[in-house]
């Protein structure tokens, strides 16, 4: 497979007259990348070539015209490749074996992704690897417009399609054929009886004004038709209405399940970049607006449409002269919204990314209210609150002031329409050329159209809205889950439990690597223990086991199989894990105790619960096993959490058990009680 383009940079006309008799045509350049700074204080550009013998590091001179120094090691030169973070910058650290020194890059942290792979490369060319380098790398910038990203591969709302993102929005609609194609009906249904009214004031003026024979009896039935209208109107509009509710509630609902559904399998990377509080802002204030939309946005985009064209229609049919002037003012419309639109997405999308970083602090705040509280910080964190609350604000105020000052613009140059038909319109009444009851009707109409107009120009601030709110769901939905359901992966049937690490490699950042070259075998039975200090990959080791990572290079062993042709479901089903800090679920302890398996009666988990030395402080809680455990099991010390998720994990009754420093954060008494349950449950 190719490398994502991204290694491969244009090369400059001075680059390649500089190299051009270092590096030869049987030589297959793998990276070339350009950094863009000096040293850790100059910017400029700074070239890293990698080819299939050698690195290559080439500066520019000082007016970026030609090559200044070059330094050339050969593969069998290299010794420890690293990269080091610094502030508002990181650097490229290659040792050479010699001893003497090492050469270093720098580059601003938007190169940190890619600089991260290269190190990863040069490593595996020094060890006479073959050079991996990834197909696809996470996006900060966008490809077409190269503006910033809101997130990591995330999507650029200047970029998208509006049309595109309305049919995904009516992709959501699908399950309810039958009710829209009703509701579709009931639209046109009510625009067409919408026309009536005018044509019926035009009558009942013309009547006072003209004053026929039968003037009494026109005058009735024409008022009579036009309660009826207005009554059959009614009665349509309250159907319209209680099915345009139960539409959006639908499928509101459907998109947040969609959402959650989709959020649960996505891999752990996911979340590893991103904060909770910025995601639950999608469920919350992302999903309401989608929501609105399509309560009072997409249904009245057909009605408004359908009025607007029946309408105009009329008004042609009327008087072709008059409404040349009601539409004089509709090309500024036009042009001022599309325009607008633009400024108003960017306005609110910066909005949206405002207020995900109010829900990640009050998030955060809330959590830690008890460390707050212990180091007497509440002042401190008012101020970030308050700061945070001020620029949320800000935006809030910023984007309403530039759509309501647009609003009142567009409103006046409406208005010129208007005051043009009431003078031309009375000129021609003066001449006979129109009765009073043909002005009336028309000036009637040409407030229905100014209506759509009107909404029209002012969906834009609307679809803004929504629109981010969609394209932050979309991006959730639109993310590659883990596979759980591959078709090449295979079950486990019998389960014994060998587990071995083949040469593994692994980083969070592939620059940096956290497990390195490491084999590990474990027997069925056996109980084994990793000892070392914090930070050196205990709880990396972990995160592989359970495939919340894939190795990097090596391979990981179940039973002779790698855990990536494994069916995620029957992997982890059976591994138990009881962790430094249990987390527990905000219900009853026995729902916790069974939280692996929903199948087990009461006697099975008080059985766990005893073999965990938890059944006696249970019997100490006034409601027992039926007692709420709150919020991350927040009404438990810490010492009884961990009893409780022992007596989880020995009701699950995995093949793999892992403890991840169970036992460290509690007292001697409670530490003894939990030795003892884990000596029953291995």
């Amino acid at each position: 497979m190719q490398p994502a383009p991204e290694f491969i940079e244009a090369e400059p006309t001075w680059l390649k007259a500089a190299l051009g008799s270092r590096v030869g045509t049987s030589e297959q350049v793998h990276i070339r990348l350009a950094a863009d700074m000096m040293d850790g204080e100059r910017f400029g550009q700074r070239w890293l070539l990698v080819t299939d013998e050698r690195v290559l590091l080439v500066a520019a001179d000082d007016e970026q015209r030609g090559a200044g120094e070059i330094v050339e090691l050969h593969k069998d030169e290299i010794g420890e490749v690293r990269t080091t973070d610094l502030v508002g910058a990181a650097q490229l650290e290659i040792e050479r074996k010699d001893g003497l020194g090492q050469e270093v890059m720098h580059y601003s942290r938007s190169l940190a992704a890619l600089f991260s792979e290269a190190a990863a490369a040069i490593r595996n060319l020094a060890k006479g690897e073959a050079l991996e380098l990834p197909t696809v790398l996470e996006r900060t910038r966008c490809a077409k417009c190269n503006r910033l990203l809101p997130e990591r591969d995330g999507i650029c709302p200047f970029c998208i399609r509006r049309i595109d993102t309305i049919k995904r929005i009516a992709m959501f609609l699908e399950p309810y054929k039958g009710k829209v194609v009703l509701f579709m009906a009931i639209s046109v249904t009510m625009s067409a009886l919408g026309l009536l009214p005018p044509q019926l004031v035009k009558y009942i003026v013309n009547t006072l004004t003209q004053r026929p024979d039968n003037a009494l009896e026109l005058l009735g039935m024409l008022v009579g038709g036009l309660a009826a209208t207005t009554l059959i109107h009614w009665l349509f509009e309250i159907a319209d209405g209680l099915l345009r509710a139960e539409l959006a509630g639908r499928t509101a609902q459907h998109i947040r399940s969609r959402l959650y559904g989709g959020m649960q399998f996505l891999p752990v990377r996911f979340f590893d970049k991103r904060q909770v509080g910025g995601l639950i802002s999608r469920f919350m204030q992302d999903a309401d607006r989608l929501e609105m939309f399509l309560l009072f946005g997409l249904p009245f985009l057909l009605s408004n449409f359908l009025m607007l064209v029946g309408v105009l229609g009329i008004l042609l049919y009327m008087s072709w002269d008059l409404t040349l002037y009601v539409l004089f003012p509709i090309p500024f419309i036009v042009i001022g919204g599309l325009k607008k639109f633009g400024t108003l997405r960017r306005l609110w999308t910066q909005f949206h990314t405002k207020w995900s970083l109010f829900n990640v602090h009050l998030n955060e705040s809330i959590h830690g209210i008890r460390v707050v509280k212990a180091f007497a910080q509440e002042p401190r964190e008012l101020r970030k609150f308050t700061r945070t609350n001020d620029e949320l604000r800000d935006m809030s105020v910023t984007a309403e002031r530039s759509w309501f000052i647009f609003s009142a613009i567009l409103n006046f140059i409406m208005s010129f329409g208007l005051f043009l038909t009431w003078y031309f319109g009375g000129l021609k009444i003066l001449n006979g050329e129109l009765t009073l009851g043909d002005l009336m009707a028309f000036i009637s109409y040409i407030w229905m159209l100014y209506g759509p107009l009107q909404f029209f120009s002012g969906i834009n601030n609307f679809l803004t809205r929504a629109f981010a709110g969609a394209e932050r769901i979309f991006e959730i939905l639109d993310t590659r889950p883990e596979s759980f359901d591959s078709a090449d992966a295979k079950p486990l049937t019998d389960l014994q439990g060998r587990l071995v690490f083949r040469n593994v490699w692994f980083g969070y950042d592939p620059g940096k690597p956290i497990l390195k070259d490491v084999s590990l075998e474990v027997e069925p039975g056996e109980m084994i223990g990793l000892v070392g200090k914090s930070g050196v990959g205990k709880s990396t080791l972990i995160n592989l086991i359970c495939r919340f990572y894939d190795a990097d290079k090596g391979g990981i062993e179940l039973d002779g199989v790698d855990l990536r042709d494994i069916r995620l479901e029957d992997l982890r089903g059976q591994i138990g894990m009881v962790a430094q800090e249990s987390f527990l679920f905000n219900g009853t302890l026995a729902e916790n105790i069974a939280y692996g398996r929903q199948d087990a009666g009461f006697e099975e988990i008080v059985l766990a619960a005893k073999a965990a030395n938890a059944h006696e402080f249970i019997l100490t809680k006034p409601e027992g096993y039926d007692m709420l455990a709150g919020e991350r099991g927040g009404r438990l010390s810490g010492g009884e959490k961990q009893r409780i998720a022992i007596a989880r994990a020995i009701l699950h009754d995995p093949k793999i058990l892992i403890l991840d420093e169970a036992t460290s954060a509690v007292d001697t008494p409670t530490e003894k009680k939990l030795q003892e349950a884990i000596q029953r449950l291995v």
